[in-house]
Protein backbone atom coordinates (compact mmCIF):
# COMPACT_ATOMS: atom_id res chain seq x y z
CA UNK A 1 0.00 0.00 0.00
CA UNK A 2 1.41 3.35 -1.06
CA UNK A 3 2.04 5.76 1.81
CA UNK A 4 0.65 9.28 1.65
CA UNK A 5 3.29 11.94 0.98
CA UNK A 6 3.19 14.91 3.34
CA UNK A 7 4.80 18.31 2.80
CA UNK A 8 6.38 19.11 6.16
CA UNK A 9 8.22 22.35 6.95
CA UNK A 10 10.94 22.20 9.60
CA UNK A 11 13.00 24.93 11.27
CA UNK A 12 16.26 24.60 13.23
CA UNK A 13 18.66 23.71 10.39
CA UNK A 14 21.70 25.26 12.09
CA UNK A 15 24.63 23.29 13.48
CA UNK A 16 26.64 25.51 15.82
CA UNK A 17 28.03 24.33 19.18
CA UNK A 18 24.41 24.34 20.37
CA UNK A 19 22.85 22.74 17.27
CA UNK A 20 19.25 23.10 16.23
CA UNK A 21 17.00 20.03 16.29
CA UNK A 22 15.92 20.41 12.65
CA UNK A 23 18.18 17.87 10.95
CA UNK A 24 17.51 15.25 13.65
CA UNK A 25 13.76 15.81 13.32
CA UNK A 26 13.99 15.44 9.54
CA UNK A 27 16.02 12.22 9.78
CA UNK A 28 13.31 10.79 12.04
CA UNK A 29 10.54 11.88 9.64
CA UNK A 30 12.30 10.24 6.70
CA UNK A 31 12.19 6.94 8.63
CA UNK A 32 8.48 7.25 9.40
CA UNK A 33 6.47 4.14 8.64
CA UNK A 34 3.03 5.75 8.40
CA UNK A 35 3.75 8.39 5.72
CA UNK A 36 6.29 9.59 3.17
CA UNK A 37 7.67 13.15 3.24
CA UNK A 38 8.79 16.08 1.20
CA UNK A 39 10.82 18.31 3.53
CA UNK A 40 10.70 22.09 3.30
CA UNK A 41 13.44 23.76 5.32
CA UNK A 42 12.73 27.09 7.00
CA UNK A 43 16.00 28.94 7.67
CA UNK A 44 16.94 32.22 9.29
CA UNK A 45 20.51 32.51 8.02
CA UNK A 46 22.28 31.61 4.78
CA UNK A 47 24.91 29.45 6.50
CA UNK A 48 22.61 26.98 8.21
CA UNK A 49 24.07 23.64 7.03
CA UNK A 50 20.69 21.93 6.60
CA UNK A 51 20.00 24.24 3.64
CA UNK A 52 22.72 22.51 1.61
CA UNK A 53 21.97 18.91 2.70
CA UNK A 54 19.93 18.06 -0.39
CA UNK A 55 19.44 14.43 0.60
CA UNK A 56 17.83 15.70 3.82
CA UNK A 57 16.00 18.87 2.76
CA UNK A 58 14.13 19.08 -0.56
CA UNK A 59 13.80 22.86 -0.67
CA UNK A 60 14.58 25.71 1.72
CA UNK A 61 13.04 29.15 2.23
CA UNK A 62 14.36 31.92 4.44
CA UNK A 63 11.89 33.28 6.97
CA UNK A 64 12.08 36.45 9.11
CA UNK A 65 13.56 36.32 12.60
CA UNK A 66 11.03 35.78 15.41
CA UNK A 67 11.55 39.34 16.63
CA UNK A 68 10.04 40.67 13.39
CA UNK A 69 6.60 39.63 14.65
CA UNK A 70 3.65 37.73 13.24
CA UNK A 71 2.70 40.48 10.76
CA UNK A 72 5.97 39.81 8.94
CA UNK A 73 6.05 36.04 9.39
CA UNK A 74 2.51 35.31 8.20
CA UNK A 75 2.85 36.74 4.64
CA UNK A 76 6.08 34.79 4.19
CA UNK A 77 4.41 31.55 5.29
CA UNK A 78 1.47 32.29 3.00
CA UNK A 79 3.88 32.65 0.08
CA UNK A 80 5.70 29.41 0.95
CA UNK A 81 2.36 27.60 1.32
CA UNK A 82 1.25 28.85 -2.11
CA UNK A 83 4.33 27.17 -3.59
CA UNK A 84 4.57 24.03 -1.46
CA UNK A 85 1.05 23.25 -0.13
CA UNK A 86 2.32 22.61 3.38
CA UNK A 87 0.59 19.99 5.52
CA UNK A 88 2.53 20.44 8.77
CA UNK A 89 5.06 22.87 10.27
CA UNK A 90 7.41 21.77 13.08
CA UNK A 91 9.09 24.77 14.77
CA UNK A 92 12.21 23.77 16.72
CA UNK A 93 13.46 26.90 18.52
CA UNK A 94 12.19 28.26 21.84
CA UNK A 95 12.37 31.85 20.57
CA UNK A 96 10.15 31.19 17.54
CA UNK A 97 7.40 29.27 19.34
CA UNK A 98 5.56 32.38 20.54
CA UNK A 99 4.82 33.73 17.03
CA UNK A 100 3.97 30.27 15.71
CA UNK A 101 1.59 29.63 18.62
CA UNK A 102 -0.06 32.99 17.94
CA UNK A 103 -0.51 32.06 14.27
CA UNK A 104 -1.73 28.50 14.84
CA UNK A 105 -5.42 29.16 14.15
CA UNK A 106 -4.71 31.23 11.04
CA UNK A 107 -2.38 28.56 9.68
CA UNK A 108 -4.92 25.84 10.46
CA UNK A 109 -7.51 27.78 8.44
CA UNK A 110 -5.04 27.61 5.53
CA UNK A 111 -4.76 23.83 5.93
CA UNK A 112 -1.44 23.85 7.80
CA UNK A 113 -1.30 21.87 11.04
CA UNK A 114 1.01 22.13 14.04
CA UNK A 115 1.07 20.41 17.40
CA UNK A 116 2.40 22.96 19.88
CA UNK A 117 1.90 23.78 23.55
CA UNK A 118 -0.79 26.33 24.33
CA UNK A 119 0.30 29.90 25.02
CA UNK A 120 -0.47 29.36 28.73
CA UNK A 121 1.69 26.22 28.84
CA UNK A 122 4.50 27.99 26.99
CA UNK A 123 4.51 30.97 29.36
CA UNK A 124 3.99 28.99 32.57
CA UNK A 125 7.14 26.90 32.07
CA UNK A 126 9.40 29.86 31.27
CA UNK A 127 12.67 29.89 33.22
CA UNK A 128 11.54 33.00 35.09
CA UNK A 129 8.50 31.07 36.38
CA UNK A 130 10.13 27.71 37.10
CA UNK A 131 10.16 27.99 40.91
CA UNK A 132 6.46 28.84 41.00
CA UNK A 133 5.79 26.11 38.42
CA UNK A 134 7.44 23.54 40.71
CA UNK A 135 5.42 24.65 43.74
CA UNK A 136 2.14 24.63 41.79
CA UNK A 137 2.58 21.14 40.37
CA UNK A 138 4.49 19.44 43.17
CA UNK A 139 7.80 19.09 41.33
CA UNK A 140 11.11 19.88 42.99
CA UNK A 141 12.82 22.83 41.29
CA UNK A 142 15.85 24.94 42.30
CA UNK A 143 15.28 28.31 43.94
CA UNK A 144 15.67 31.13 41.45
CA UNK A 145 15.59 34.88 41.16
CA UNK A 146 14.94 37.07 38.16
CA UNK A 147 17.22 40.07 37.56
CA UNK A 148 16.32 43.09 35.45
CA UNK A 149 18.98 45.42 36.85
CA UNK A 150 22.69 44.76 37.36
CA UNK A 151 22.68 46.64 40.66
CA UNK A 152 20.61 43.87 42.22
CA UNK A 153 23.47 41.37 41.75
CA UNK A 154 25.08 42.43 45.02
CA UNK A 155 22.07 41.35 47.08
CA UNK A 156 22.36 37.75 45.86
CA UNK A 157 24.67 36.73 48.71
CA UNK A 158 21.78 37.06 51.16
CA UNK A 159 19.76 34.46 49.22
CA UNK A 160 22.24 32.14 47.52
CA UNK A 161 25.54 30.46 48.25
CA UNK A 162 28.04 30.03 45.45
CA UNK A 163 28.21 28.57 42.90
CA UNK A 164 25.01 29.69 41.14
CA UNK A 165 23.71 29.21 37.60
CA UNK A 166 23.32 32.33 35.45
CA UNK A 167 20.78 31.79 32.65
CA UNK A 168 19.42 33.74 29.71
CA UNK A 169 15.68 33.93 29.12
CA UNK A 170 15.95 31.75 25.99
CA UNK A 171 19.41 30.16 25.86
CA UNK A 172 22.82 30.06 27.52
CA UNK A 173 23.69 29.05 31.07
CA UNK A 174 26.97 29.41 32.96
CA UNK A 175 28.16 28.46 36.44
CA UNK A 176 29.36 31.46 38.45
CA UNK A 177 31.56 31.09 41.52
CA UNK A 178 31.65 34.78 42.54
CA UNK A 179 29.74 38.04 42.17
CA UNK A 180 32.32 39.15 39.62
CA UNK A 181 31.56 36.13 37.45
CA UNK A 182 27.82 36.72 37.86
CA UNK A 183 28.34 40.28 36.57
CA UNK A 184 30.40 39.08 33.62
CA UNK A 185 27.83 36.44 32.60
CA UNK A 186 24.99 38.94 33.16
CA UNK A 187 26.58 41.31 30.63
CA UNK A 188 27.47 38.58 28.15
CA UNK A 189 24.12 36.78 28.16
CA UNK A 190 21.91 39.89 28.29
CA UNK A 191 23.81 41.40 25.34
CA UNK A 192 22.88 38.34 23.30
CA UNK A 193 19.37 37.48 24.51
CA UNK A 194 18.18 40.55 26.41
CA UNK A 195 16.72 40.77 29.91
CA UNK A 196 15.79 39.30 32.28
CA UNK A 197 18.63 37.17 33.58
CA UNK A 198 17.78 34.23 35.84
CA UNK A 199 19.90 33.27 38.84
CA UNK A 200 19.31 29.67 39.81
CA UNK A 201 20.40 27.64 42.81
CA UNK A 202 23.18 25.19 41.89
CA UNK A 203 22.16 21.58 42.52
CA UNK A 204 25.07 19.17 42.88
CA UNK A 205 24.49 15.86 41.16
CA UNK A 206 24.21 14.05 37.83
CA UNK A 207 22.34 15.60 34.92
CA UNK A 208 19.74 13.71 32.90
CA UNK A 209 17.30 14.60 30.14
CA UNK A 210 13.90 13.23 29.20
CA UNK A 211 12.31 13.86 25.83
CA UNK A 212 8.77 12.92 25.04
CA UNK A 213 5.36 13.79 23.65
CA UNK A 214 2.11 14.74 25.34
CA UNK A 215 -1.30 14.48 23.68
CA UNK A 216 -2.67 17.70 25.21
CA UNK A 217 -5.15 15.80 27.39
CA UNK A 218 -2.80 14.50 30.07
CA UNK A 219 -1.67 11.31 28.37
CA UNK A 220 1.97 10.34 27.83
CA UNK A 221 2.48 9.29 24.21
CA UNK A 222 6.25 8.89 24.54
CA UNK A 223 8.98 9.38 27.14
CA UNK A 224 12.69 8.53 26.85
CA UNK A 225 15.24 9.24 29.62
CA UNK A 226 18.85 9.86 28.60
CA UNK A 227 22.10 10.33 30.53
CA UNK A 228 24.64 12.69 29.02
CA UNK A 229 27.90 10.93 28.26
CA UNK A 230 29.80 13.85 26.76
CA UNK A 231 29.01 17.50 27.40
CA UNK A 232 30.19 20.63 25.56
CA UNK A 233 31.35 23.78 27.34
CA UNK A 234 27.78 25.05 26.91
CA UNK A 235 26.42 22.02 28.76
CA UNK A 236 24.93 20.49 25.60
CA UNK A 237 24.93 16.74 25.12
CA UNK A 238 27.41 15.62 22.45
CA UNK A 239 26.84 12.01 23.39
CA UNK A 240 24.27 10.21 25.50
CA UNK A 241 22.71 6.86 26.33
CA UNK A 242 19.11 5.77 26.86
CA UNK A 243 18.53 4.53 30.41
CA UNK A 244 15.85 2.87 32.48
CA UNK A 245 14.75 5.04 35.41
CA UNK A 246 11.22 4.64 36.69
CA UNK A 247 11.41 7.75 38.91
CA UNK A 248 12.16 9.91 35.87
CA UNK A 249 9.35 8.32 33.92
CA UNK A 250 6.97 8.84 36.85
CA UNK A 251 7.97 12.51 37.07
CA UNK A 252 7.44 12.87 33.31
CA UNK A 253 4.02 11.22 33.40
CA UNK A 254 3.07 13.45 36.35
CA UNK A 255 4.22 16.56 34.45
CA UNK A 256 2.13 15.63 31.42
CA UNK A 257 -0.92 14.68 33.48
CA UNK A 258 -1.11 17.83 35.62
CA UNK A 259 -0.23 20.32 32.86
CA UNK A 260 -1.97 18.50 29.98
CA UNK A 261 1.10 19.36 27.92
CA UNK A 262 0.53 19.44 24.17
CA UNK A 263 3.43 18.54 21.90
CA UNK A 264 7.08 17.65 22.21
CA UNK A 265 9.28 18.63 25.12
CA UNK A 266 12.57 18.06 26.90
CA UNK A 267 12.94 17.99 30.68
CA UNK A 268 16.38 18.84 32.07
CA UNK A 269 16.78 17.06 35.40
CA UNK A 270 19.41 16.84 38.11
CA UNK A 271 19.64 13.85 40.46
CA UNK A 272 21.37 14.74 43.75
CA UNK A 273 23.26 12.45 46.12
CA UNK A 274 19.99 11.53 47.87
CA UNK A 275 18.50 10.37 44.53
CA UNK A 276 16.08 13.32 44.52
CA UNK A 277 15.16 14.69 41.09
CA UNK A 278 15.16 18.45 40.49
CA UNK A 279 13.62 20.02 37.40
CA UNK A 280 16.15 22.48 35.99
CA UNK A 281 14.37 23.46 32.79
CA UNK A 282 11.47 22.61 30.48
CA UNK A 283 12.29 23.04 26.80
CA UNK A 284 8.95 23.34 24.95
CA UNK A 285 10.06 21.54 21.78
CA UNK A 286 11.97 18.50 20.56
CA UNK A 287 15.68 18.43 21.48
CA UNK A 288 18.64 18.19 19.10
CA UNK A 289 19.17 14.55 20.18
CA UNK A 290 15.63 13.52 19.17
CA UNK A 291 16.93 11.07 16.55
CA UNK A 292 17.81 8.79 19.49
CA UNK A 293 14.05 8.24 19.81
CA UNK A 294 14.15 6.38 16.49
CA UNK A 295 17.08 4.30 17.69
CA UNK A 296 15.22 3.15 20.80
CA UNK A 297 11.96 2.37 18.99
CA UNK A 298 9.83 5.48 19.61
CA UNK A 299 9.75 7.74 16.55
CA UNK A 300 8.53 10.84 18.36
CA UNK A 301 8.56 13.25 15.36
CA UNK A 302 6.41 10.78 13.39
CA UNK A 303 3.93 10.53 16.27
CA UNK A 304 3.86 14.34 16.60
CA UNK A 305 2.94 14.73 12.92
CA UNK A 306 0.13 12.20 13.22
CA UNK A 307 -1.24 14.02 16.28
CA UNK A 308 -1.06 17.30 14.36
CA UNK A 309 -3.14 15.73 11.60
CA UNK A 310 -5.78 14.66 14.13
CA UNK A 311 -5.00 10.96 13.94
CA UNK A 312 -5.26 8.63 16.91
CA UNK A 313 -1.81 7.74 18.22
CA UNK A 314 -1.35 4.91 20.69
CA UNK A 315 1.19 5.52 23.48
CA UNK A 316 4.54 3.78 23.13
CA UNK A 317 4.85 1.06 25.74
CA UNK A 318 8.59 0.35 25.74
CA UNK A 319 11.96 1.48 24.44
CA UNK A 320 15.44 0.00 24.12
CA UNK A 321 17.89 0.57 26.96
CA UNK A 322 21.59 1.21 26.36
CA UNK A 323 21.28 2.80 22.92
CA UNK A 324 23.84 5.58 22.49
CA UNK A 325 24.10 8.61 20.27
CA UNK A 326 27.43 10.23 19.49
CA UNK A 327 27.30 13.54 17.63
CA UNK A 328 29.82 14.31 14.92
CA UNK A 329 30.47 16.93 12.27
CA UNK A 330 31.93 17.03 8.78
CA UNK A 331 32.71 19.64 6.18
CA UNK A 332 30.31 19.92 3.26
CA UNK A 333 31.49 21.32 -0.05
CA UNK A 334 28.94 23.81 -1.37
CA UNK A 335 28.90 25.77 -4.61
CA UNK A 336 29.04 29.52 -4.10
CA UNK A 337 26.06 29.87 -6.44
CA UNK A 338 23.87 28.02 -3.93
CA UNK A 339 24.90 30.36 -1.12
CA UNK A 340 24.17 33.35 -3.35
CA UNK A 341 20.80 31.90 -4.33
CA UNK A 342 19.57 31.56 -0.75
CA UNK A 343 21.16 34.87 0.31
CA UNK A 344 19.70 36.94 -2.52
CA UNK A 345 16.40 35.25 -3.30
CA UNK A 346 15.65 33.52 0.01
CA UNK A 347 15.00 30.16 -1.71
CA UNK A 348 17.07 27.15 -2.63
Amino acid sequence: MKRKKLNIAVTGLNAVDSPGPGVSVIRALREAESFDVRIIGLAYESLEPGIYMHDIVDKTYQIPYPGAGTDTLLPRLEYIHSKEKLDVIIPNFDAELFPFIKLEKKLQAMGIRMFLPTLHQFEERQKVNLSDFGIKYGIKAPRSRVLYDMSTIYSLTSEFSFPVIVKGKFYDASVAYSLEQVRNYYNKISAKWGLPIIIQEFIHGTEFNVTGLGDGKGKTIAAIPMRKQYITDKGKAWGGISISDEKMLELTRHFLKVTKWRGGFELELMKNKDNELYLLEINPRLPAWIYLSVGVGQNIPEALVNLALGKKVEPFSEFKIGKMFVRYSWDMIVDREEFEQISIYGEL
